[in-house]
């Protein structure tokens, strides 16, 4: 669960620029890439196009396989998405969050590809293996979510890739935001509110979310912030709680706080407080938690390390990649083809895909 990072193998030669790329546990996966043709004399000639890269399991190079996504006019630009869900299969979104966007689903590696929407089906009681855990509009029903008044948590099926309203949630507040992908203990984690104290807090699942457990964390606001993003590591669970900080430079990816569970989130210590100048302040992504209290931050102008649970930082390198979890460990993004995994938290196995210009 926490061992050495899985090896994938590289293809810097794929065409155009990588983007939304995901896995399944047996090491396969998928990519989506632009290739675009501009003219600045004439922008509204250039174009897009849209593939698909697909790595099957065990196999050592991304192939191309047919993809569903239209050409692009290169005013549009690209706004696809991406969900690996489960070996084999994913699914394809269209840009924009409205219910009737298309979608295309593949359960045999990209070879063909089924049309759909985005819109919510039914009702699930669990949540399948493979699939994703997202968000849609409650009330009023398939509003956009800058006009959403309440959502609802649903399930991205890994057996067909519809959307189904899962059926038993956390009390949460109006608009809970889930972790897409399961920790590596199997628990889904979903951030909120206390609807008694307006506070932040999480719930945890480990029965597929069939039924959750909520904690409110000790957060030093007594405002409603954004979210909290949730890593299990080796020996300890991490809370980053962002938000609107009190005084300071202004950033665009906020984080309040650093809280700390040794109990699996039953019960939550703050170990950071995010202050004026003191770093780190910003947090893209989520924690990367290693063994022995070890945690580092990538913020927005550098990455962080503590070993000492989140009390103490020391800066770790100029920059910072965006880190999300995968079903084969945290996947972190740096420049605009380089990618790394992590299973433990300390060894990371980097790989490049589709590297353009790069290419050595």
């Amino acid at each position: 669960m926490f061992g050495a990072p899985p090896r994938l193998p590289s293809s810097p030669g794929l065409p155009g620029w990588a983007h939304s790329p995901g896995f399944a546990r047996d090491g396969s996966g998928f990519v989506l890439l632009a290739d675009c043709v501009s003219d600045p004399a004439a922008p509204e000639s250039g174009f897009c196009r849209q593939h698909v890269a697909v790595r099957d399991a065990g196999a050592k190079e991304w192939v191309l396989r047919r993809s569903p996504l239209p050409e692009a006019a290169g005013t549009e630009g690209v706004s696809a998405n991406l969900l690996a869900l489960g070996p084999g299969r994913a699914l394809i979104e269209e840009g924009g969050a409205e219910p009737a966007a298309r979608t295309w689903f593949t359960r045999d590696g990209g070879r063909s590809w089924r049309a759909g929407d985005r819109r919510t089906v039914g009702t699930t009681p669990e949540i399948p293996a493979g699939s994703v855990l997202a968000t849609d509009c409650a009330a009023p029903a398939e509003a956009l979510p800058d006009s959403c008044d309440r959502q609802r948590l649903v399930v991205v099926s890994a057996q067909d890739g519809r959307r189904r309203a899962l059926a038993r949630v956390p009390l949460l507040g109006a608009h809970p935001r889930p972790a897409e992908q399961p920790e590596p203990d199997g628990s889904w984690w979903v951030s909120g509110t206390d609807p008694l104290s307006g506070r932040a807090a999480v719930a945890v699942s480990r029965d597929a979310g069939r039924s959750w457990t909520v904690s409110r964390l000790p957060s030093p606001d007594t405002r409603p912030g954004w979210y909290t993003a949730v890593a299990v590591g080796p020996d300890a669970v991490y809370a980053a709680e962002m938000g609107e900080l009190k005084g300071g430079a202004p950033v665009k990816n906020p984080m309040r706080a650093l809280h700390r569970s040794v109990d699996g989130g039953r019960t939550w210590q703050r170990m950071w407080t995010t202050g004026p100048e003191r770093e780190p302040r910003t947090l893209l992504g989520l924690p990367v938690p290693g063994p022995g209290g070890r945690v580092e931050i990538g913020g927005e102008l550098a990455g962080y390390v503590s070993e000492d649970g989140g009390r103490t930082f020391v800066p770790s390198g100029d920059g910072s990649p965006f880190t999300r979890r995968t079903p084969l460990g945290l996947l972190r993004e740096s420049s605009r083809c380089q990618y790394a995994l992590t299973a433990d938290g300390v060894r990371w196995s980097e790989f490049r895909l589709a590297c353009g210009d790069d290419v050595p």
